[in-house]
């Protein structure tokens, strides 16, 4: 493999177009320090292609501290597209999961997620996604105790509001709109946390910062696979855990939305 271009560098790694000895071009992932990163993500991604329902980039490698995928080619976000990828996700998390959590160690960016299994999903999130990463943002100095209190106080209501019991969905698990590449042939999953969990925090984090054409998107999973009754307000409460996390990742700018989603969820 030859290194064609410096594509600039994102958390603990660098990223790199290349070409296979074969012509093909692919993208490339490195780090030396976050070997054990790129293996989780290589490992979502093979997961998320089992089922056939996501077009995802190939696994052409993952090696120590180096990530080969396919490459994709991007275009224009359409509503067509967006239409056929509503139903794609659908597909996806109807082909479910073992249980809540993943065989394989979890990280969000450079952070690492427990993807240990619990026997439901409320328990799961509150502890596995929400309080460690509240408690880390303490120590980080982007929260105050009051502040975990108050996120404290909404995870203890997390199974009164969760809504009706699901089985384990496959889900992304890091499903924003930046982690949605646009091709000419659909929309293409990339960078996932992904593990069992509940399918509502897909479409949560969808509309976090924004997707193109996220009305389209959700009436086409709706009409798939029709949601339980409340799940927009409950949109919230599934936000919880990638706030907590751009917490710890970029500090106190992200404390505001943090509690603001913390008090929707002790006023459901």
């Amino acid at each position: 493999m030859r290194i064609t271009r410096n594509l600039g560098g994102g958390h603990a790694w660098t990223l790199h177009e290349g070409v296979l000895d074969d012509g093909r071009r692919v993208f490339v992932k490195k780090s030396a320090d976050a070997s054990a990163v790129l293996g989780s993500e290589a490992a979502g991604l093979r997961w998320l292609a089992e089922p056939g329902a996501v077009a995802v980039p190939e696994v052409i490698a993952a090696d120590g501290g180096t990530l080969v995928l396919e490459w994709v080619d991007t275009a224009p976000a359409t509503a067509g597209a967006a239409e056929r990828f509503g139903r794609e996700l659908a597909a996806l998390h109807a082909a479910g999961a073992a249980d809540f959590g993943a065989p394989w160690p979890g990280y969000i960016a450079e952070l690492p997620m427990g993807n240990e299994p619990a026997p439901d999903w409320p328990s799961f999130y509150v502890s596995r996604r929400v309080l460690p990463f509240v408690r880390l943002a303490r120590d980080r100095g982007a929260l105050s105790a009051a502040d975990v209190e108050l996120v404290e106080e909404a995870c203890d209501r997390v199974a009164e509001v969760a809504g009706p019991a699901e089985p384990p969905s496959r889900i992304h698990g890091d499903l924003w709109s930046g982690n949605l590449l646009w091709s000419a042939a659909g929309v293409v999953l990339v960078d996932p946390a992904a593990h069992g969990g509940h399918r509502e925090t897909d479409l949560a984090m969808l509309a976090l910062f924004g997707a193109p054409h996220l009305n389209t998107i959700l009436a086409a999973y709706r009409e798939a696979a029709p949601l339980a009754d409340g799940w927009r307000e409950r949109v919230p409460l599934h936000q919880l855990h990638p706030l907590a996390v751009h917490v710890c990742l970029f500090g106190e700018a992200y404390r505001g939305s943090l509690l603001t989603a913390a008090g929707d969820v002790l006023a459901l």
